[in-house]
């Protein structure tokens, strides 16, 4: 026959909620009594006692009489100064003669801490709540608790951490850098300058998403192409220019991407069409960091692996509103939409802006 040599019994009480305490207060209020409470809470009757008397306080009344009532913010009050005081104590200050010891050996003998240990306990007989353990005197030491530090023990300093390479740049940019970017652009001062990215859902045989965040604004906008093929994109600004017409090159003086095979082709077909586009460095994508946050916002909605074939031009546009709509603190609240439009009614008809929106 097999035993169950564990015969530690495991402590099932929770303490009271706050919403606990409330119940006793109102239940105490419409006269229930103690055991009464324990049944309705399925408590004891004990556990019920000590929380009330815990809690009670004397109040008075208006003709100075006094009389006692039970408050659950009191309860709780004390019960948080109570658990306050509770776990075990740093033996710290309590083991002084230990630690100059441990400090002296060490540092004038180069004494490993475990031999200092080692050394207290088996040979001047140092008790346990005179002095402490091992692993505490290493902890004390790592957490710079003594003038002993760790580059002080010649075991913790002999592991070298891990170097890691430079990460070499393999692809070259794609076209001009982004170092050629005019500094109107670069430090947000003229509207026109645009930085673009694609999201993608599932892996394989699904639509991706072009997003397009202007730098000044914030504005964003998002299209759907059928896949990360570069023609794709040089079909999609040429469709922009369509709908602009001569004012594209106002509206999209520049766009900057990073060196995906998909924007291959990017810098040729802005060129054409009378703008720039400029290519970060590589493995960078804090260059393009308007877009990426603008991305980050767009996941909350779509996150990865989502199949966006399956998802609407309506839905999507919905997100794209939510995004521009939403107050900002760098321009005082107000919204990437706002700062947009004022820009964009200087350069082109609001018609025009609408059927930008509407038709791509």
């Amino acid at each position: 026959m097999a035993y169950d040599n564990n015969t530690t019994k495991r402590r099932r009480f929770k303490h009271l909620s706050e919403a606990e305490r409330g119940i006793i207060e109102k239940l105490l209020e419409l006269g229930y009594g103690i055991r009464e409470i324990a049944k309705e809470l399925g408590r004891s009757a004990s556990t019920i006692s000590r929380e009330v008397k815990r809690g009670t306080t004397t109040q008075m009344r208006t003709d100075l009489s006094t009389f006692e009532k039970y408050f659950a913010q009191t309860d709780k009050a004390v019960y948080d100064k109570n658990r306050a005081n509770c776990g075990r104590k740093s033996k710290l200050f309590e083991v002084e003669e230990f630690l100059e010891f441990a400090e002296e050996k060490i540092l004038k003998d180069k004494w490993s801490p475990d031999a200092v240990v080692g050394y207290c306990r088996q040979e001047l007989g140092f008790s346990k709540d005179k002095m402490v353990c091992t692993k505490t005197l290493y902890n004390w030491i790592g957490k710079g608790l003594l003038r002993v530090r760790n580059i002080d023990l010649p075991i913790r300093v002999r592991l070298k951490p891990r170097k890691t390479k430079a990460r070499v740049a393999k692809i070259k940019p794609r076209g001009k850098s982004i170092e050629e970017r005019p500094d109107s652009a670069n430090n947000r001062e003229e509207f026109g300058h645009w930085e673009i990215d694609t999201l993608i859902g599932k892996r394989s045989s699904d639509s991706v998403l072009v997003t397009l965040t202007e730098r000044k604004t914030r504005f964003g906008m998002i299209f759907v192409i059928p896949s990360k093929e570069s023609s794709y994109v040089r079909d999609l600004f040429i469709k922009l220019q369509r709908i602009l017409g001569e004012k594209f090159n106002r509206v999209f003086k520049s766009v900057t991407s990073d060196n995906g095979s998909e924007f291959s082709e990017l810098g040729k077909v802005l060129n054409e069409l009378g703008s720039e586009g400029y290519y970060t460095h590589p493995y960078s994508a804090y260059e393009r960091g308007t877009n990426e946050r603008m991305n980050g916002l767009i996941r909350r909605f779509l996150p990865k692996g989502k199949e966006i074939s399956k998802i609407s031009k309506e839905a999507i546009n919905r997100i794209r509103d939510w995004y521009n709509r939403l107050p900002r603190r760098i321009f005082k609240y107000k919204s990437s939409l706002e700062k947009f439009l004022s820009e964009i009614r200087e350069i082109c008809e609001v018609e025009v802006l609408e059927k930008l929106l509407m038709e791509v």
